[in-house]
């Protein structure tokens, strides 16, 4: 496929999709090409910038996003730094603390730690909100 900017005679310019230059060419001819703007079939093609990849370009792509990357691991190790500074560490218990904060069985806290997959799927059907804790390497060092 190749995308090829028109314009018609009214100077209205729009992009279109074909498979070939040739396949243009018949569907102008049998008229199906229009100005999505004003209907005219007398359209032809604008003078349009190849779109090339250079390598630098590339390059320039990759360590941008290295770098959004780099300041999203950032913020979100902030975050899980701030939680576990404000919040209690209640372990294997995890599961069993959140219901009874749930259910006002103990006094509403911050906490984390830890649960299976089973105990958290429990605790989401229970209706108890609970949100994971990224774990970086360098935590468990």
């Amino acid at each position: 496929m190749i995308r090829f900017s028109l314009v018609c005679e009214r100077d209205h310019e729009f992009e279109a999709w074909f498979r070939n230059n040739d396949d243009f060419d018949r569907q102008k001819k049998r008229g199906f090409v229009e100005c999505p703007s004003c209907g005219s079939k007398k359209v032809g093609k604008a003078l349009m910038a190849p779109a090339v990849s250079t390598g630098r370009k590339k390059e320039k792509i990759a360590l941008a996003m290295n770098e959004m990357q780099k300041k999203a691991m950032a913020e979100m190790k902030a975050l899980s730094e701030k939680i576990r500074e404000n919040a209690d560490y209640v372990g294997d218990k995890f599961a069993e603390e959140a219901r009874k904060i749930h259910f006002g069985e103990t006094d509403a806290r911050g906490i984390y730690g830890e649960a299976t997959l089973d105990e958290a799927k429990g605790l989401a059907e229970d209706g108890v909100g609970f949100m994971p804790i990224p774990v970086f390497p360098e935590d468990r060092n």
